[in-house]
């Protein structure tokens, strides 16, 4: 997974090699720009993610450094750079003035799943979106991507990968870190790079004919299944709102604010992607603002949700070139309910559990809205009132179960410290409905829920101290053993069910 001492060779570059599709190419120069990649002083590669390579029928064994750094660090490729042209809503603006700005589409490949992939630079150099910027990448915002991508990917969040990192030995001055700063370039693997903003650019310069294409090839690439079927494009409506509803619930069951929810930053398949100044939450405060520039918390942690329907509500208006209104206000109406569904069962795993329907029937009596749902209402209010760490509440948990826990109350988190009354009655409350579920539930269920709690409560989180302990050794000592020691922790964090 980590870069070893650069190995040249002879042999022909895996990359290079594979059967790379001009799927977005061939819609036609309307969509794109053709650009070429900055010439880069340095190239030391950083990360090579070897977990994805198998997605590619590659083996990381045949595949050197050096490989990395002639396809994505010098950019020798069979194929065309394409800078993807879109529009979108920022902090509830329009904004016609966007594009890809400092990368490009460097190609397309199927995975091994049948499914095609986009190979995304950022970072790459100068193109006609760049308005004004290097169009580099720092170091350290390439750092904090690779962080991410690689911890939601272990929490089980649909999201894009970075491929590789290579430094490029450029000084580049930012307002938002000490500079000058370090350089870099990124390979981002992700479904699709076709975002809602580049329909709303379309819908701009008055071209349905563009959108109808446009549509017809996302759902042709990336909704096969609905491909010439009665209705394909209210269906395709329907089932955006339902991916896009999903992942807001991964999110939010993760405690993740992405932060930066512009309708340029929402794929089209439905994929979480572009971290810049992301936070996974310390403490459960619905009110988190992860980006210092978002003053009126308008991206902030609780505010997720509804934002992705707004976002799905305003792609409304480019798609309405091709389906009907009513059709997609009967998909977006489904936006709230498959949310809870989603977060619930998210949220439900986190607990333990699976599913808890069969007591309904057994104890609903007190629970008008369901077991499930009460325990989730009480959990929240528990982690709200108490400030207690969100992730440390779900780590002791993972920790601490026993199967003693159903045979007697006061074992659940017996050791807890002494809190106010407000919050002891909050924990009471928690305490007597989780043991009440223990206690309806068959002894021999105990061994799984512990295997669930293993799976969904990771033993690494990446909160800011902890991404600001590796960088510090980076920028002082380039020393990279704690960012590697970070991936190895994050990688290992979970335990999948046995």
């Amino acid at each position: 997974m980590f870069p070893e001492a650069l190995d040249r060779t002879s042999s022909p570059n895996p990359f290079l090699s594979l059967n790379y599709e001009p799927a977005l190419e061939n819609l036609g120069d309307d969509y794109f720009d053709i650009v070429s990649a900055a010439e880069f002083p340095r190239h030391i590669l950083r990360f090579r993610n070897d977990q994805v390579l198998p997605k590619l029928r590659l083996d990381p064994k045949s595949v050197t450094d050096a490989d990395f750094i002639q396809a994505f660090g010098h950019f020798q490729a069979q194929q065309l750079p394409l800078a993807l042209r879109y529009h979108g809503y920022q902090f509830g603006e329009y904004n016609p003035f966007l594009g890809d700005g400092r990368g490009f589409l460097y190609g397309q490949v199927r995975g091994v799943d049948g499914e095609l992939y986009d190979f995304g630079t950022k970072g790459s150099g100068t193109t006609p979106y760049s308005r004004g910027g290097d169009g580099r990448l720092t170091l350290k915002g390439g750092v904090r991507e690779v962080l991410a991508s690689e911890m939601l990917n272990v929490l089980g969040v649909r999201t894009s990968r970075c491929l590789s990192l290579i430094e490029t030995g450029e000084a580049l001055w930012r307002g938002d870190e000490p500079s000058p700063t370090r350089s870099s370039v990124m390979v981002r693997f992700s479904r699709s790079h076709i975002r809602f903003g580049t329909f709303e650019r379309l819908h701009h310069l008055g071209r349905p004919d563009l959108t109808q294409r446009l549509l017809n090839h996302v759902i042709q690439y990336y909704y096969p299944h609905l491909w010439n079927q009665p209705d394909q494009y209210a269906h395709f409506y329907a089932e955006l709102v339902q991916r896009v509803a999903k992942l807001v619930a991964e999110w939010m069951s993760v405690g993740f604010c992405h932060a930066v929810l512009n309708t340029d930053n929402m794929s089209i398949t439905g994929e979480s992607f572009d971290y810049g100044p992301y936070a996974f939450i310390d403490q459960y405060a619905p009110h988190f603002t992860a980006a210092y520039f978002d003053y009126a918390g308008r991206y902030s942690y609780s505010n997720q949700p509804s934002i992705c329907r707004w976002n799905l509500e305003m792609l409304q208006v480019p798609l309405k070139a091709v389906i009907s209104p009513a059709e997609m206000e009967s998909g977006l109406a489904q936006f709230e309910q498959h949310y809870v569904t989603a977060y619930l069962q998210r949220m439900l795993n986190k607990l333990g559990f699976e599913g808890l329907e069969e007591l309904d029937e057994a104890i609903s009596e007190r629970y008008p809205q369901g077991v499930a749902t009460h325990l989730l209402k009480l959990t929240l209010q528990l982690l709200e009132e108490a400030r207690i760490g969100y992730h440390d509440f779900f780590l002791a948990l993972r920790q601490q179960f026993s199967p003693d826990w159903r045979t007697d109350k006061a074992l659940i988190f017996a050791e807890g410290e002494s809190q106010s009354d407000a919050v002891m009655d909050c924990f009471d409350q928690w305490r007597s409905h989780y043991h009440q579920i223990l206690t309806a539930l068959p002894e021999e269920k105990m061994g799984a829920i512990a295997q669930r709690l293993q799976q969904h409560n990771p033993s690494t989180i990446l909160l800011r101290p902890e991404i600001e302990a590796i960088w510090e050794p980076i920028t002082v000592e380039d020393d990279w053993a704690p960012f590697y020691d970070l991936l190895k922790r994050i990688w290992e964090s979970v335990q999948p069910m046995k």
